[in-house]
């Protein structure tokens, strides 16, 4: 545990690593719940949560009997369909959906806990996610084994020293691993709990000085000997030194031995020098395990795609970094050591035009203790643009500082995504003009700006190419839905950056033009009049000349809604088409 705290990964003085399990799992997998219930069977009880709370005693016990059996994850997909689930497990947790539940266990097999994952919607492991809970669920039950050995060598160690004391009370002067030395002569004595510490007889173990030593480690043999003569030349006030010494069965042994000089002569020369040596060698393999756990939970930050995080604002505002993951260089083309010496490296990293943002959003969850959720671009040298996630749960401190533990994510792939599902969903594909529907609220958009600014005004067009079943008919499909694309380029042509167009179905179309009257529209309408007809779409080296209708209305402050802007539109579009085609009709 010393070294778990040494190594701070992950941990706090007031954060449990189970705790840091399943909140790097949960959201990495990015479900409802994710949890570490710790005893047997029926008594279970919750030791880590992460997300939404949930009562899961019924739950398991519905699962006891399929736990005990199996050492692999045992998935529910639809909890309310799946007859292991019992009724009242499901009616004391009536929004669980998916399960997975596996087994932690003992070196020997025992059941010290289990893992879970809870989500309020059906859900399926892919194989990725399924090693990844097996690999986390391997990491806790170490764990809880190694707090297991932890608290019995505790026990153990406690019932050592009421030993020694009823030891020391009934033979005053001796006990198990004494030893006492003879500086000048070079002579030492050991007890016999001493020799059966390393499982030698009384008469197989010398009483010389030099025989001692073959029996360190040869890598140990030097500091012990440079401690015990600081000690000797009066550099110290006592010895103590842990370091390997071999058994009578070839092993070595780590030990801790402790001594002090107890007689000099008149000259303060070490005359007579008494110790004990006890046997550590639990305590070094719990460290050396503890050591190993957490390389591999520092392992497990540093694989999992994204940036591990503890963060911390002191009370006087002064900000560092306690822990990152080495997926920061990824994320960000900065080391976890620059970040560690320098948290200012990450901020230099973020988009000019979300760095506000950013800052207001770590000020608002310091100041209300909020969870933190943020998105936001950044520029990477080399790199280009791309998009973070960033989430993190900030914790007061006693000292009155703030700790964040967190996670950043690269999500530029799902921005991605969400772009083209927006042009998907806002621009009509022949012509990739805005469709009806995204027109109509960009429409709806213009009119809330003319009712707020009484110095603003808008025209809105509507426009209807002449005879297009003609050109069908004549020509075919293929080369109608040409033609409307040839029309919506020299409509985008003549459109400010203010302006929208788009397709409201078969050949009409609709212009909004802001800060524009009827006069300007209609002018807007001739230039694309006159550009039509200089510029016919060319098929197979013919050329195929089209005209249009429009109608234009004025959007005016008293038009409640947007129909009522559309219908005086129409009205001016019937009105062109009526009185021959190929004219701009304006609503009076």
């Amino acid at each position: 545990m010393q070294s778990l705290s040494d190594f701070a990964v992950l941990d706090s003085a007031n954060d449990d690593p189970l705790s840091s399990m399943v909140r790097l799992l949960r959201q990495q997998l990015g479900l409802k719940s994710a949890l570490i219930s710790v005893g047997k069977g029926a008594h279970l009880i919750s030791r880590a949560l992460d997300g939404a709370p949930v009562s899961t005693a019924l739950l398991l016990n519905s699962l006891t009997s399929s736990l005990n059996t199996t050492d692999s994850i045992l998935t529910v997909t639809d909890a309310q369909s799946d007859a292991r689930i019992n009724r009242a497990a499901l009616a004391e947790s009536p929004s669980l959906r998916f399960i997975a539940a596996c087994p932690l266990r003992a070196v020997e097999g025992e059941l010290l806990g289990v893992l879970c994952l809870l989500h309020d919607e059906p859900y399926v492991l892919d194989a990725a996610q399924h090693a990844s809970l097996l690999v986390v669920a391997r990491f806790a039950a170490q764990f809880l084994e190694q707090e297991a050995q932890i608290a019995r060598q505790a026990q153990e160690l406690e019932a050592l020293r009421d030993s020694e004391r009823r030891m020391a009370l009934a033979i005053s002067g001796s006990g198990t691993g004494v030893w006492d030395r003879n500086v000048l002569s070079g002579e030492i004595y050991y007890s016999s709990g001493w020799k059966a510490l390393l499982g030698y007889a009384d008469h197989e173990i010398g009483n010389r000085i030099e025989e001692s030593y073959t029996r360190v480690h040869p890598d140990d043999l030097a500091y012990v000997k440079a401690t015990i003569a600081d000690h000797l030349q009066h550099r110290t006030g006592e010895y103590e030194v842990e370091h390997r010494i071999r058994c009578k069965d070839g092993s070595y042994k780590w030990v801790c031995s402790r001594g002090k000089v107890v007689e000099r002569n008149a000259a303060g020369e070490s005359l007579r020098m008494v110790g004990t040596t006890t046997d550590i060698t639990s305590k070094h393999e719990l460290s050396e395990q503890s050591r190993k756990t957490a390389t591999l939970l520092t392992d497990l930050t540093d694989e999992i795609p994204g940036m591990a995080f503890q963060f911390q604002r002191s009370a006087d505002g002064d900000l560092r970094f306690t822990y990152v993951s080495a997926g920061s260089y990824e994320l960000f083309g900065v080391t976890p050591e620059q970040l560690l010496s320098d948290p200012h490296a990450l901020r230099s990293t973020i988009h000019p035009q979300d760095l506000a943002g950013y800052l207001h959003s770590f000020d608002s969850t310091t100041r209300d203790l909020t969870p933190w959720h943020y998105e936001y671009r950044v520029l990477i040298p080399g790199r280009g643009v791309g998009w973070r996630q960033g989430d993190a749960r900030p914790k007061q401190m006693p000292d009155g500082s703030v700790l964040w533990h967190g996670f950043i994510a690269d999500i530029s792939p799902h921005k991605s995504i969400e772009a083209e599902l927006q042009v998907f969903a806002t621009t009509d594909s022949l012509t990739q003009l805005s469709n009806r529907r995204w027109f109509l609220v960009q429409l709806e958009a213009e009119l809330n700006n003319v009712q707020r600014k009484a110095e603003h005004g808008a025209a809105l067009l509507m426009l209807d190419l002449d005879h297009f079943k003609k050109i069908n008919d004549q020509w075919g499909h293929t080369v109608g839905d040409q033609v409307l694309r040839h029309f919506a380029k020299l409509l985008r042509a003549q459109l400010r950056i203010s302006d929208t167009a788009g397709r409201l179905g078969g050949e009409e179309f609709a212009v909004v033009l802001s800060n524009a009257d009827t006069p300007k529209a209609a002018k807007f309408a001739e230039r694309l009049q006159e550009e039509l007809k200089s510029a016919p779409l060319i098929h197979d080296g013919q050329a195929i000349h089209m005209t249009v209708s429009v109608g234009i209305a004025a959007i005016t402050p008293s038009d409640d809604k947007v129909e009522v802007s559309l219908s005086r539109s129409d009205i001016a579009l019937y009105r062109a088409k009526r009185n021959g085609r190929d004219r701009i009709e304006c609503y009076d």
